[in-house]
């Protein structure tokens, strides 16, 4: 059985991590490479980076971070944000980074997954999609971080990125993020049930009981969470220790 997976998410906005709700209302936080060093020596699993404002002002990914970042970690790291052709990913790869997450640029051009996947291996394509549920039960994808309605079903587009070639899925419900109420158990897991890939569940986590609700059937592979990790409400060392007691296939820390 392969373990699971708990994997911090930095959201950065110019250079620096923040968090907010709903993808609204962002507050400081801390220095992305310091952040990530000490997540890694805490023993997470996996970091994950957003460069949140990046495709809404159509500027590129921040490389020095990605640098800075594969100097300090000895953990693989994804790089989302920004990344709008093969030359990006190229870029985001030789910097460092393990992965890297497409979202709104695979949405508008979804041939630069399939690109992407025969150049790197599809290990190194991550589709990241944000997901919200209208006020007729339909789960659409949204793009430019949260802000555009692109009106595509969410269960087709995660099938048609599992075709085209991507190696894993998170799935973000913006209508949980950071409301710590728990992850949003429904949409993804339906996504797990119709591919055949790695799903990873994100937005939403707020105590220790939400990842073992979202890990503990088998079907979603990892779990991705912010600001209960940046403010110190939940140590990564003791959350796999829960999950541990409670049957869940985690790597331990020693």
């Amino acid at each position: 059985m392969l373990t699971k997976r708990i994997i911090p998410c930095l959201d950065v906005n110019k250079g620096r991590v923040v968090k907010g709700k709903k993808f609204k209302n962002l507050v400081d936080v801390e220095d992305p490479v310091k952040l990530a060093k000490f997540y890694s020596d805490e023993g997470a699993d996996e970091l994950v980076f957003y460069d949140i404002t990046a495709s809404n002002e159509n500027r590129d990914i921040f490389l020095n971070v990605v640098e800075k970042t594969a100097q300090e970690v000895y953990i693989p790291f994804t790089i989302g944000g920004g990344i709008r052709t093969i030359d990006d990913f190229t870029k985001v790869l030789r910097a460092g980074a393990d992965k890297v997450s497409v979202n709104s640029a695979a949405v508008k051009n979804p041939k630069i997954i399939q690109e992407s996947a025969l150049k790197f291996g599809r290990q190194c394509v991550v589709l990241s999609i944000d997901a919200k549920k209208n006020e007729e039960g339909f789960w659409s994808v949204y793009i430019n971080g949260g802000r555009v309605d692109t009106k595509m079903d969410v269960l087709k587009w995660a099938k048609e990125g599992e075709r085209l070639g991507a190696g894993e899925i998170v799935i973000n419900s913006i209508d949980t993020d950071g409301v710590k109420d728990g992850y949003d158990l429904f949409i993804t897991k339906e996504i797990a049930k119709c591919v055949n890939i790695p799903v990873i569940a994100s937005g939403g986590a707020g105590k220790k009981e939400d990842f073992l609700k979202v890990l503990k059937d088998g079907s979603i592979d990892g779990a991705l969470a912010a600001s209960v990790f940046h403010y110190g409400e939940i140590k990564i060392k003791a959350l796999k220790e829960y999950l541990y007691e409670n049957d869940v296939a985690i790597r331990r820390i020693k």
